[in-house]
Order: C-alpha cells, then sequence, then structure tokens
C-alpha cells in the first residue's frame, strides 16, 4: 500500500463494526490495547488448527510445524528492532520483561544507596520493580508542558546510578523522549539504559542499534498483537551475565539433583511451555503494520493528533494535560465541571471509548495535583471522525453537567 487508505484499514479490524449502544463505535483508548485485524486472528486460529505442538525437542510434524512458527516470531521481532535473533527474549510483556531486568540484570550488581533514574512521567510497572529489588529511585522532573527537564536530568546522573530506565513515549502525556541523547549521556558515564517501548512500538520505527539501548522492552497488545505476549531486547553480553529468573523446563541444558546448567540465550530466560499463539500473533502484527509502512502510519497518526488537538481546544472548560512539542498521539484531559469518570461514562453512551483515572501514573498525578484524567488515544484505523463524535459528546458532558 502505498498511501494510507483509512477506509481500506478499518476493513481489516472486525471489531470495529460493533454497535454500542446502538452508536458506531470510537475507539479511542488505544494506549490502553489496541484491536487486532483479522490477518493476526487468522494467524492464531492458523496454528491451533493446523500446528498445535509443544515447540522443541519433540520429533513430529505438528511440534516441526510450532517450531519454525515460533522462532519464525522471534526472527520477525529482531528483524523489527535491527536485532541479532539471540538478543530477544520472550516475556509475558513489557511488565513481566522490566521484572526480569530487575531480577537479572540489576539485583545481583546493587549495593546500599544504588539508584535507577527514572522520569516524573514512568509507568508504574517501570518504578514497582525496581523498588522491589532494592534500588533507590529517583525521578527527574517535567517541565510545565510535560517534557523533561534534560538539564536536570543530566544533573542526577551520578556515581550511585546503576540504571537509566525511561519510558520512550509517556502513557499519560503522550511525550516522546529524546532516547538517543539520553543514551549517549548515560553510556558516557557507563551507566546502561533500559527503555520501556510500549507506548512506541506501533507508531514510529525502532532501532536498538541505531539508539544504543542496553534493553528494550514492549507488550504486543498494544501493538495490534495479543495479550499476555511482549519481549525483551537486550544486548547478548548482558544476558550472557545475567542469570535465569525462572526454572523448568527448556531453560536447561541438563539437570540432576547436585545441580543444572543453563541453556544458551535466549532460551535460558524461557522456561516452561511458552505463548506460542503469542508469537505468531505477534509477528503477524507487525507483518500487518510493514504491509501499512510504518513512516505512514506514523504521518497519519500525527496529522490525526494535530487535528484533534485543535478540536479538542473548543471545548469550554477543557485543559489538555501534557502538551510537549514532541509528542505522540494521546491526548489526556481535565474539565472544569465534570470528574473524569463521569466523562468517561457520558462519552461510553455516545459510543465513544476512552480511559479515565491515573493510567498506572500515580507519582505523575501527585506532581500535577491531579487525581486523575481522561485519556484519548490513537491509532492507525482512527481518523476524523472518531475525533468529532469524541469533540460533540465532550460538548454535550458540558451541557449535561453545568
Amino acid at each position: 500500500m502505498n498511501t494510507f487508505d483509512l477506509a481500506r484499514v478499518r476493513a481489516d479490524f472486525p471489531i470495529l463494526s460493533e454497535r454500542i449502544h446502538g452508536k458506531r463505535l470510537a475507539y479511542l483508548d488505544n494506549a490502553a490495547t489496541t484491536h487486532k485485524p483479522a490477518a493476526v486472528l487468522a494467524a492464531m486460529d492458523d496454528y491451533y488448527r493446523h500446528a498445535n505442538a509443544n515447540v522443541h525437542r519433540a520429533v513430529h510434524e505438528l511440534a516441526a510445524r510450532a517450531t519454525a512458527a515460533y522462532e519464525r516470531a522471534r526472527d520477525r521481532i529482531a528483524a523489527w528492532l535491527n536485532a541479532a535473533r539471540e538478543e530477544i527474549v520472550f516475556t509475558r510483556g513489557a511488565t513481566d520483561a522490566i521484572n526480569l531486568v530487575a531480577r537479572g540484570f540489576l539485583a545481583p550488581r546493587l549495593q546500599a544507596g544504588d539508584e535507577v533514574l527514572l522520569t516524573a512521567m514512568e509507568h508504574h510497572s517501570n518504578i514497582v520493580p525496581w523498588q522491589l529489588v532494592g534500588a533507590k529511585t529517583v525521578a527527574a522532573p517535567l517541565d510545565e508542558h510535560g517534557a523533561l527537564d534534560f538539564d536536570a536530568w543530566r544533573a542526577m546522573l551520578n556515581p550511585r546510578t546503576r540504571l537509566v530506565a525511561v519510558c520512550h513515549v509517556s502513557n499519560t502525556l503522550g511525550t516522546v523522549n529524546p532516547i538517543a541523547q539520553m543514551i549517549e549521556h548515560a553510556h558516557a558515564r557507563n551507566i546502561p539504559v533500559l527503555v520501556d517501548g510500549a507506548q512506541a512500538l506501533a507508531h514510529t520505527r525502532i532501532d536498538v542499534r541505531a539508539l544504543g539501548a542496553d534493553f528494550y522492552v514492549a507488550s504486543a497488545h498494544k501493538c495490534y498483537g495479543p495479550t499476555g505476549f511482549g519481549f525483551l531486547y537486550a544486548r547478548r553480553e548482558h544476558l550472557e551475565t545475567m542469570q535465569p529468573r525462572d526454572g523448568g523446563g527448556d531453560m536447561i541444558r541438563s539437570v540432576a539433583f547436585e545441580g543444572s546448567t543453563w541453556n544458551d540465550v535466549p532460551y535460558k530466560f524461557e522456561a516452561g511451555t511458552p505463548n506460542m499463539a503469542g508469537a505468531i500473533g505477534t509477528a503477524a502484527a507487525l507483518d500487518y503494520l510493514d504491509s501499512l509502512g510504518i513512516d505512514n502510519v506514523a504521518a497519519h497518526e500525527h496529522a490525526l493528533l494535530d487535528y484533534a488537538t485543535e478540536r479538542m481546544r473548543t471545548v469550554p472548560g477543557l485543559h489538555l494535560v501534557g502538551t510537549a512539542p514532541q509528542k505522540s498521539g494521546i491526548l489526556s484531559f481535565v474539565m472544569d465541571r465534570a470528574h473524569p469518570q463521569d466523562i468517561g461514562s457520558i462519552l461510553d453512551m455516545a459510543g465513544v471509548a476512552i480511559r479515565t483515572g491515573h493510567h498506572c501514573t500515580m507519582p505523575l498525578m501527585q506532581r500535577l495535583g491531579l487525581v486523575a484524567t481522561a485519556r484519548a488515544s490513537l491509532a492507525l484505523y482512527n481518523g476524523r471522525d472518531d475525533i468529532d463524535q469524541l469533540v460533540d459528546a465532550l460538548h454535550t458532558v458540558n451541557r449535561l453537567l453545568a
């Protein structure tokens, strides 16, 4: 597809034909999870119908089919990121991947008082795992637009910083962080960097080699793939030094009651029966994105963000939260006359799906002096009609709660 054809794209997503309270569905909750195109559903269905078997070791035909498809998925993800296949560890999602790095990489290196340097916009899943292993979590401030105060962040790098962990894109503000520059400054002080790419994978081209990231994590379900699957990219030298977090089948080379030895990377981190259909569905999702062209998707979403920003500013009493110059398709907002929960309920009756609450960013909300926001988030199947439906419903909120 050389140009972005929204009507054709929408036809690929069966759920978009659903009627909600008798209204067309304007699904604007994509930062929470994206819908799945027919190609992903078909790939997973095909696996269960024609290749359902456990992977590795078995010699029968179904196992061979399953193993081939499963390992092709690893190759697909590696190619998407410009990584080596042995640097891709399959996980249950981005949260699971961060916990794996916390337990397997950071914990053995920690001493009392050691810090993980975050930003004030981080998701709970990029805060709590570091605390669980005993690290002190410190957060760099943001400016009044929700952009990282880069100079303040850089000044917080110090001899006790054992790791920098930062979201590529904020799930609450939409802010796109200057990841390459952050990695460059951290590496100048020999500090490794983990990037939470959960909100970036579906929206922009990612090259972990060009970025120089030590670790990059993401979840499939935010990128048109299935729930319960994600990955950790880690530089091979890190994976080689890390101890496995989980024990069981497939992560071992040998087992004896006197002791056991581990499999090669990445398999020493993949204990037990894996999510084969999840891997296959994720590969299909990346193939689908590739068929559209990620640059075409990014351009479409950026234009829609500009349109949505201008339209939402016409709503009396509405205040956007997060207006950084570098921003992805997330629009958090509050309204003078309405609690976010009430906004969400009224919009739902108009067929508009958004998210309300703290968005798993409670420290950010505290710093903003807010309890919650309403959040509309964009995906490749959204169009101006979705935004118009949203804005019309927001005017209804004002009328009902005047």
